[in-house]
């Protein structure tokens, strides 16, 4: 298993999706651009995410990504897992990777049954708790740039757009 980019993004964007209050898609280009990720990388990401059952893709306008299971249901090591890839390249007679074979199996086998104790939801969790948020403006259906009040919170995801009001705080 590794501990990679892809796999904090992932943690991320899914943070992102968890925190939602309305359970409408959302498109991963807002996720992209509220968390400076690169949209296609993103994309590949949720592409193993969606195989996996992390998540559900709903095509069409309106369209985008919803968590697949509640976040009690998912664990860090599912997400981790998802995105891994086959290892077995590293095998071979009498090399450095055989010798410490088992050593580095018995450290992942401790690493993911911790990962398996932590949830998304309580990462989200701690999140809000930290005052983080992810808001749903009001936007005019017809006129998007003419929204009267684009600060009324609203749950109809026919008219809704999600912004951003804030970053993760800094870990301490």
């Amino acid at each position: 298993m590794r501990l990679s980019t892809r796999g904090r993004f992932a943690i991320t964007a899914l943070i992102d999706l968890a925190l939602r209050d309305v359970n409408a898609p959302v498109p991963l280009s807002e996720v992209a651009v509220r968390h400076k990720i690169s949209l296609s990388y993103l994309e590949q990401v949720f592409a193993k995410l969606r195989e996996a059952g992390i998540v559900i893709s709903t095509r069409g306008p309106g369209g985008g990504y919803t968590l697949g299971l509640s976040g009690d249901q998912i664990s860090v090591a599912d997400i981790f897992l998802a995105l891994e890839e086959d290892d077995s390249k590293l095998k071979g007679v009498g090399s450095a990777a055989e010798v410490t074979a088992d050593l580095w199996k018995s450290m992942q086998n401790a690493l993911l049954a911790h990962m398996q104790t932590i949830s998304l939801r309580s990462l989200a969790q701690e999140q809000h708790d930290k005052g983080f948020r992810v808001e749903v403006r009001k936007v005019d259906v017809k006129s998007p740039l003419k929204s009267k009040s684009p600060s009324k919170v609203t749950t109809n995801a026919a008219n809704s757009v999600f912004a951003w009001s804030g970053a993760f705080p800094a870990r301490k």
